[in-house]
C-alpha cells in the first residue's frame, strides 16, 4: 500500500460536476494502473487542494466511489480512502435492487438459474478438484442435518455458489452470488416450502459431478431446477392472485 510512489496527477475540475469529475479520475488511475488495490489516496486536505474543491465536495465523491465498491474509507491515524481489492458485494445488491424494482421478475430469474446452472454443471465437471468435491459433500451433509427451513435454504442456495467456485470463473460465481441474494427475497415473498426431492437429487448429482459424467449431471440438476421452478412460478402466481382479490 502506498500514497506516494505511484503518479496520482489529480488536476483541478470545474466546480458544476464534481462529484462525478472526481470519481472519473480516480477510476481513470485505476484502469491505467496508477493506482492499484491497497493503494491509499491523498489526504483530504491535500486531495482537495490538488481538484479545487471543498472537503465537503470531496467527501461526497469519497461515499459515492464507496457505495460503488471503489474505495473502502478507513478511520483512525492510518485511516483514509484506500483502494479496495475486488468485491463482488456491489454487482450482488445492484442484482437486489433491480429485483425490487420490477427490473427483474421473478419468472426471468428462476429462468436465469437454470441455465446458468447448466453452464456451471459443464465447466465444474472439468475443473472441480477432491476439495470441491468434499465441501459440496458437506454442504449435502449440512443440508440432512439441519432442523429449520431457513437453515436448509441457506444450504441450499450455498451449494449453487461453491459449484460456480468449481469453476474457477470469477464471472460465473459473481452472477450465481446474485441470483442465489436475489432468491433469498423471493423465497421470502412466497413463504417457506419444503422440497424433499432436493436432498435425493444432490446426492445423485454430486455422484455424477464426481464421475466427470457433465450429461448426467446437467440433466439431474436441470431436472430439480425445473421442477422447483414450476413450484414457485405457480406459488408466486397463488400470492398475485389473493393479492388482486384482496383489492
Amino acid at each position: 500500500m502506498n500514497s506516494g510512489s505511484l503518479p496520482m496527477d489529480f488536476s483541478a475540475i470545474a466546480p458544476t460536476r464534481a462529484v462525478d469529475e472526481i470519481s472519473a479520475q480516480v477510476r481513470e488511475m485505476i484502469a491505467g494502473g496508477r493506482l492499484k488495490p491497497g493503494d491509499r489516496l491523498p489526504s483530504e486536505r491535500d486531495l482537495s487542494a490538488r481538484l479545487g474543491v471543498s472537503r465537503n465536495t470531496l467527501r461526497e465523491a469519497l461515499r459515492a466511489l464507496e457505495h460503488a465498491g471503489i474505495v473502502e474509507m478507513r478511520k483512525g491515524a492510518t485511516g483514509g480512502a484506500f483502494v479496495r481489492f475486488g468485491s463482488s458485494g456491489v454487482i450482488v445488491s445492484g442484482m437486489r435492487d433491480l429485483y425490487h424494482l420490477g427490473a427483474i421478475t421473478p419468472e426471468q430469474l428462476t429462468e436465469a438459474r437454470v441455465w446458468l446452472s447448466e453452464v456451471v454443471v459443464r465447466v465444474a465437471c472439468e475443473r472441480a478438484t477432491d476439495e470441491d468435491f468434499a465441501a459440496l459433500e458437506g454442504n449435502i451433509n449440512a443440508v440432512a442435518k439441519a432442523s429449520e427451513f431457513d437453515e436448509r435454504a441457506r444450504h441450499n442456495r450455498q451449494f449453487h455458489v461453491l459449484l460456480a467456485q468449481a469453476t474457477r470463473n470469477p464471472i460465473l460465481v459473481i452472477t450465481m452470488e446474485g441470483i442465489v441474494e436475489v432468491f433469498a427475497h423471493f423465497i421470502a415473498q412466497i413463504g417457506p416450502s419444503d422440497n424433499s426431492f432436493i436432498l435425493p437429487s444432490r446426492r445423485r448429482f454430486l455422484k455424477h459431478l464426481r464421475a466427470r459424467d457433465a450429461t448426467a449431471a446437467v440433466a439431474e440438476m436441470t431436472k430439480a431446477l425445473t421442477r422447483l421452478q414450476t413450484k414457485y412460478m405457480d406459488q408466486w402466481d397463488a400470492r398475485l392472485a389473493a393479492s388482486h382479490g384482496a383489492d
